[in-house]
């Protein structure tokens, strides 16, 4: 990708204002817990986000969806996804952000990078570009209680249209 920069310009228009309600609503074992240093211990109680989040879906198992977050850095961020479809055929990708808006690339997506920037205390941004353009932004809000995560999937189509769809993920660990 060089340094050419994702353009955002197609979706600021669509982003902009956008308020979303929330609807109210990591697991890594005691050994992980045990292995982190005391800053990192402090810093996972001290962003919400951090912990196992599934996706609310009515497909019959195997199909599931599963996004870790875990602390990464100096007060930054991993997410894994690990996803297993209909037919029980796998996958899993990740990325790491210092919440900067910084594009960075993202593991097992090809030519694909990933930016998060915070909002507020509750809502970030994470625009998902492939190819050096985005092609995606997702409004991920947390609920007040701490145990749903809502995303709303902006996307823009070939055409010039918008694409808008919902997930709900329910924290499980």
């Amino acid at each position: 990708m060089g340094d050419r920069k994702p353009s955002l310009r197609w979706l600021m228009p669509a982003v902009a204002g956008v308020l979303f309600a929330c609807a109210p609503g990591g697991e890594g074992g005691q050994e992980a817990a045990d292995e982190m240093p005391a800053e990192t211990l402090e810093e996972a109680a001290s962003n919400p986000r951090f912990g196992v989040w599934e996706l609310e879906s009515d497909a019959e198992p195997p199909t599931r969806n599963v996004m870790t977050y875990e602390p990464w850095g100096d007060g930054g961020m991993k997410v894994t996804v690990a996803a297993t479809n209909s037919q029980g055929e796998t996958t899993e990708w990740g990325y790491e952000t210092m919440f900067d808006g910084v594009f960075r690339e993202v593991e097992g997506r090809e030519n694909a990078t990933s930016a998060v920037e915070v909002i507020d205390e509750r809502t970030n941004h994470i625009h998902n570009a492939r190819d050096g353009e985005v092609y995606q932004t997702i409004v991920n809000v947390l609920s007040e209680d701490g145990n749903t995560i809502n995303n709303e999937y902006r996307s823009m189509r070939e055409d010039g249209t918008e694409r808008v769809s919902h997930a709900v993920y329910r924290r499980i660990g």
